[in-house]
């Protein structure tokens, strides 16, 4: 069976004053239409950048796809012109940023945010895509719909504007949404408020959802399948449960068990990851964890080791994997 996107060899450089930096080096996996596919890892693994990628948005100059491929329906987006890539965005594949301030126009109203799209997508004339946007953000749960279409971002609150990203995000029915750390910038319970919204809408819709995250409470009540990322690589996929019951990779137990859990004894202390991540301009040949690794070798000096299967459908890049 043929999956709704497959990403294949991906990897993205920029050129900075340091030198060249390989923010994703050789990323390879798959999205099915209707399951929640996660992409863990600290900040500066690569997670947003393979994701913008994806659409074409990275910024060149200074960054650049060098190699890879991200078929969406069979269909290599890394080959399209940039006309036709802009008809797959925000019609086909929607992306929901970070800071949803950033990402709404502050001097625009929502409704004419709203329905720009629609209008170019699905040739809506104004009217209907005013009556469009309305049925939108009552899916996303606003309340007086039509009133809220005439106001500013700055009249919304933080979880607010969030729900009118993901109403925008819904808006040209796409088939495929990248979520970049949609509730980095909310408190708790709109987090779980938010979530659960994307979660019922993916379920309900059949949409894909590829959710980016550093948060592992999120991905294990919401994502079908863990990508772990760390220094632009993959070093750790599988099915959210079994990885989560036995993590194959070490800086995988190091996330794990830096996340305060509730089967755990009251008093117990978190153990914290030591050191810090790689600098991406100067890795080397060897595993790129290694300096932070109590289990590293000489054989993780010499060489990075491959991503390979094990029982379960995961898939550990580690030498060590069998000692964890």
């Amino acid at each position: 069976m043929s999956h709704l996107l497959e990403i294949e060899n991906l990897s993205v450089e920029f050129q900075s004053p340091g030198g060249r930096v390989q923010a994703v080096d050789g990323v390879s996996y798959s999205v099915d239409s209707g399951s929640t596919v996660a992409v863990v890892g600290e900040s500066g693994c690569g997670k947003s950048v393979s994701a913008l990628a994806i659409l074409g948005l990275v910024p060149s100059p200074p960054g650049r796809v060098t190699d890879g491929a991200v078929r969406f329906e069979g269909r290599d987006l890394l080959t399209l012109s940039e006309n036709e890539i802009r008809d797959i965005r925000g019609k086909q594949i929607s992306m929901i940023f970070q800071e949803p301030m950033t990402s709404l126009n502050p001097v625009l109203s929502i409704g004419l945010q709203m329905r720009e799209a629609m209008q170019r997508h699905l040739g809506l004339s104004r009217k209907q895509a005013m009556v469009r946007s309305a049925e939108l953000l009552h899916t996303v749960g606003i309340s007086e719909a039509e009133r809220r279409l005439k106001q500013y971002p700055h009249h919304f609150s933080g979880g607010m504007r969030q729900r009118v990203m993901i109403a925008i995000a819904l808006s040209c029915n796409p088939k495929l949404i990248i979520a970049d750390e949609p509730t980095t910038a909310l408190d708790v319970t709109i987090q779980a408020q938010i979530l659960e919204l994307m979660k019922d809408l993916t379920n309900r819709l059949g949409v894909a959802l590829i959710l980016i995250t550093h948060n592992l409470g999120v991905v294990a009540r919401y994502a079908d399948l863990v990508n772990v990322m760390y220094a632009g690589r993959i070093i750790e996929t599988g099915r959210t449960k079994e990885l989560y019951a036995r993590p194959r990779h070490p800086y995988t137990v190091g996330l794990l068990n830096s996340v305060p859990r509730m089967d755990k004894r009251r008093g117990t202390r978190l153990v914290p990851i030591e050191g810090q991540p790689p600098d991406l301009a100067r890795l080397d040949a060897g595993c790129s964890y290694r300096p932070r690794c109590r289990w590293a070798g000489e054989e993780c000096a010499a060489s990075f080791p491959p991503l390979e299967a094990m029982e379960g459908g995961q898939e550990s890049a580690c030498f060590h994997k069998d000692q964890l």
